[in-house]
């Protein structure tokens, strides 16, 4: 009797739900499942997976499924083929004559072979093996009886029924792949240990969507081990993280252990009741991902656990309760496994391509770079994750507006989502995440060379410490590079270097730049949100009339997120006028000076001549290795903008670096122009601070005391922290109060001795610097 199932032929899924069953929804472990599928399958036809459910979801994809309607092929081949009824059909005229004298062999053979072809639904490498070993038999009975008998076991028997039985098993790829596996010698009928080496499903339990291979891979080399969320409160983290390198493939596995699927039975219970129960009797709660609205979704959960918990007489501790209540708000108010990997500070870019049921999610991470990994998700996941980025951004996400561009907050990690859709994929819902960083970057992040991962830093101290200098110094600038080179987190730490006094206006059209993480260390921070360039919402403001409204909110430094369309003439004409008194900085896509310049003039419309109030353009590039096996992010060029050109900056010297990437010492390097004091960009700067006093010797001893105090902070950090990777003394609050220390010292110093020693002035530092570490 076969199974109940349901079949989607839309999309080739076969479903068995197996409540009530004796036996497990596992294909490998239970000869009876196996055999209530391959039943299944003789049914239907074009079959892409397959899902069995039980207290959870078991799927198996389409190579995995493949193997089993090969062989629900051949068991409909052999009974199609009459290959047990019709043993003797004759072929010629003379045999037609003998055939008779093979009828009294018939009932013994037909019991054999309905044997097998019984056994072949639930253990076909077993019905393999027996009709092998049923043709051994065959020969030896044919030597046994009379010469006038041994045409029938020889021509009807083994020839035309066992070999042609045996040909067609090793034509199916599930015989082909175990005879890559074992010789099968010694093979005991009912053994599941091959088919627990050749299928292995994708998990989820019933109250989320999102497929989970469970196994590792079996030829997999672990190279990195590591667990997401270990802290005092929760030693045991929140996910276990595996790296491991597959031979022969050039990506890596990123396989990862969410609690969800390391809980008891009775826990995944109370789950999906009230999972089941929050869909529909609290519609409301599931349509926000802000933190404070998570809050109250959270108190609902945990009410609702305990409860359930009661019910069925199930009794739950404080932490199991807490560990409970915070998967299901995950699962209902949030954006399920995504939060999972987005709590991994390691992991800097996710990717979810259409269609998003057939493909494991990818990601970048910092050591391993572009990785597969274990999670699948379904159809129902993005559309979920579509509708609470739709509800969080107000932004639409349909037919006529096929990209939703947003940043989104979560209560461990920030992201940007950019969503795509039909018209413009025509497979269905994919997905970009961009992880920020937890907290701002610093400069000396960027000095730091990761001991852990290898990685050789960005910037050299030098380059860090230049350019402090200019955005100190209110020098117009522009980060320039390519997708993913670092232009924002560049940005974000040379923010740092304002000082907090100093009112900040930030334009973006979506939020990226850490504005909270800086109003928590005391800046004075207006953000502004523009219209996307890529969407069409009326109820936001255009990017030009929104920065035409940022430069009539009085004095400020001026940072916009990405200068990309009708902005960058209302943004060049105030620099070109003096309406910024203050730094005004950005981000633009540009590979090279004189590929910002063509980009700002040439497809954004700005005049050459208001091109020149650009003082510094800084290049970023995601540099790959000659392996194209991993990547590092540089700063590869630090270049002034000179402001006597006509026409083309490029033939008429407009351009002039001041540091360029090295590759043979793998660093930046000062070039003459810097160290001899030929910056028209510096040279500015100091004939307009007093205390400079004309003279480059003043300047040069600035830009190196700063260098120097990045140096020392970075040095200290590998000394003290015990974590490579988060190096607690490079953060954001500690560069904050360092930066704001060396300015109150300059002041200082200047009082005491009558004028700007630098000298003296990183000594007073130091000795503060050490005190702050002790105490």
């Amino acid at each position: 009797m076969v199974e109940e199932y349901d079949y989607n032929a839309d999309r080739g899924v076969l479903r068995l739900t197996l409540w009530g069953k004796p036996y497990g929804p596992s294909i490998e472990d239970y000869e009876e499942c196996m055999s209530s599928v391959i039943k299944a399958a003789l049914e239907v036809k074009e079959i892409s997976s397959i899902v069995l459910t039980k207290d959870r979801e078991y799927e198996y994809g389409p190579e995995q499924t493949r193997l089993i309607t090969g062989i629900a092929d051949l068991i409909g081949d052999i009974i199609k083929g009459r290959l047990i009824f019709e043993i003797g059909k004759p072929k010629t005229a003379k045999e037609k004559t003998g055939i008779k004298l093979c009828e009294s062999l018939y009932p013994e053979w037909m019991s054999k072979l309905r044997s097998i072809v019984d056994l072949i639904s639930r253990d076909p490498i077993g019905a393999y093996v027996e009709i092998i070993r049923e043709i051994r038999r065959a020969s030896v009975s044919a030597k046994t009886v009379p010469p006038k008998l041994q045409v029938c076991y020889k021509i009807f028997y083994i020839e035309r029924t066992l070999e042609v039985i045996k040909g067609k098993f090793e034509k199916t790829e599930l015989i082909k792949k175990v005879k890559e596996l074992s010789d099968l010698a010694g093979y005991h009928v009912g053994d599941r240990s091959l088919y627990r080496q050749i299928f292995l499903p994708s998990t989820r339990p019933n109250f989320m969507y999102t497929r989970f291979l469970i196994a590792p891979p079996e030829n997999g080399i672990s190279i990195e081990r590591y667990t997401i969320g270990k802290t005092e409160d929760n030693p045991e983290g929140e996910a276990e993280v595996e790296i491991f390198k597959i031979p022969g493939e050039a990506q890596y596995l990123y396989h990862v252990t969410p609690p969800e699927f390391k809980l008891p039975e009775k826990h995944y219970l109370i789950l999906d009741s009230a999972r089941r129960r929050m869909l529909t009797e609290r519609p409301k709660a599931v349509e926000f991902v802000k933190t404070e609205e998570r809050k109250f979704t959270y108190n609902i959960s945990e009410d609702l656990i305990r409860s359930i918990a009661d019910s069925q007489k199930i009794s739950l501790n404080s932490k199991e309760l807490e560990k409970l209540a915070t998967i299901l708000t995950r699962y209902t108010a949030g954006l399920g496994v995504l939060e999972i990997l987005l709590k991994d500070p390691r992991i800097q870019d996710i990717y979810i391509n259409a269609p998003v049921d057939r493909l494991p999610i990818l990601l970048l991470h910092d050591s391993a770079q572009e990785c597969k990994t274990n999670l699948i998700p379904t159809r129902e996941d993005a559309e979920g994750w579509a509708t609470r980025l739709r509800s969080y951004s107000g932004r639409p996400l349909d037919e006529a507006n096929p990209v939703l561009d947003t940043e989104i907050t979560l209560p461990d990690a920030r992201a940007r989502f950019a969503v795509i859709t039909r018209t413009l994929s025509p497979e269905g819902l994919s997905f970009a995440i961009r992880r920020h960083r937890d907290r701002t970057w610093t400069l000396p992040l960027f000095v730091q060379e990761n001991k852990a991962t290898k990685k050789i830093r960005m910037l050299d101290p030098l380059a860090a410490g230049l350019l402090s200098f200019l955005f100190d110094n209110a020098a117009s600038t522009l980060i320039a590079g390519g997708r993913s080179s670092g232009k924002t987190s560049l940005l974000s730490a040379l923010m740092l270097e304002i000082l907090p006094k100093i009112r900040v206006i930030i334009l973006e059209d979506t939020l990226e730049l850490p504005t909270k993480q800086m109003r928590d260390l005391g800046y004075n921070i207006e953000p502004l949100k523009s219209r996307s360039v890529i969407t069409t919402v009326e109820t936001e403001i255009p990017a030009d009339i929104a920065l035409r409204a940022a430069l009539r909110l009085g004095e400020s430094a001026l940072i916009v997120g990405e200068i990309r369309s009708l902005e960058a003439k209302v943004l060049w004409e105030a620099m070109r006028i003096g309406a910024l008194s203050n730094v005004v900085a950005g981000t633009i896509h540009g590979e090279s000076p004189y590929g910002v310049y063509d980009r700002v003039v040439h497809d954004l419309g700005v005049p050459p001549t208001s091109f020149k109030a650009t003082d510094i353009v800084v290049i970023c590039r995601k540099q790959r290795l000659a392996s194209g096996m991993s990547s590092e992010r540089k700063v590869v060029a630090i270049t002034e903008v000179r402001k006597k050109w006509s026409d083309d900056p490029m033939k008429e010297g407009g351009f002039v670096d001041l540091m360029i990437y090295s590759v043979k010492e793998d660093a930046l390097k000062p070039t003459d122009t810097l160290i001899n004091g030929e910056s028209e960009v510096l040279n500015r700067i100091m004939n307009s601070v007093k205390d400079f006093k004309g003279e480059w010797k003043n300047v040069w001893a600035n830009i190196n005391i700063r260098a120097k105090m990045i140096k020392t902070m970075v040095e200290t950090s590998y000394k003290m922290d015990k974590d490579p990777r988060n190096p607690e003394h490079l953060e954001a609050d500690w560069i904050v109060k360092a930066n704001s220390q060396f300015h109150l010292l300059m002041q200082e110093v200047k009082e005491e001795v009558g004028e700007l020693d630098h000298d003296l002035v990183y000594s007073k530092w130091l000795n503060w610097y050490k005190k702050e570490l002790k105490g």
